[in-house]
């Protein structure tokens, strides 16, 4: 039996949920892996998610050319994500306000696949400070990350 796509969202989604969609947001038509970096994610308003990039020396080449803070760019390694087969970064000067409905929405048209490994509560940790030191991230979101910590 199938579990229903909003069932399968809200009673699975937490702090580091890691979700395989294709963002139209972005320039690219590829999809990208998205982490849930909220602290109540079933209650919240809105999802914060963060996205992550192979193109790991063009993010270091415009955070440098931005003059943003080197933490706003985590770098994960295969080995302390072993969905990720190559180093891979994640930009926290850019984050995706996303409802669950848009989730739930996503999986219900297929174009969403929920990754069964959480991403590490040090990598997350990481991810909110990078997000919170971020000039270019909404101060409430920051307000709302650095509450939730």
């Amino acid at each position: 039996m199938d579990i229903p796509p909003h069932i399968h969202i809200l009673s699975t989604i937490k702090t580091g949920s890691v979700y395989y969609f294709e963002e139209e947001q972005l320039k690219s038509t590829e999809p990208h892996y998205f982490i849930v970096l909220n602290k109540n994610p079933r209650s919240d308003e809105f999802l914060i998610l963060v996205c992550a990039s192979s193109q790991v020396e063009k993010r270091k080449s415009i955070i440098r050319r931005l003059k943003l803070p080197s933490k706003t760019l985590v770098i994960v390694k295969p080995a302390q994500y072993s969905i990720f087969c190559l180093d891979t970064v994640i930009d926290c000067n850019s984050v995706f306000e996303k409802t669950s409905q848009y989730l739930i929405d996503k999986l219900q048209q297929c174009k969403l696949k929920v990754c069964s490994e959480a991403m590490p509560e040090e990598i997350i940790k990481q991810l909110i400070e990078g997000v919170v030191a971020s000039p270019q991230v909404a101060k409430r979101v920051q307000v709302m990350l650095r509450d939730s910590s």
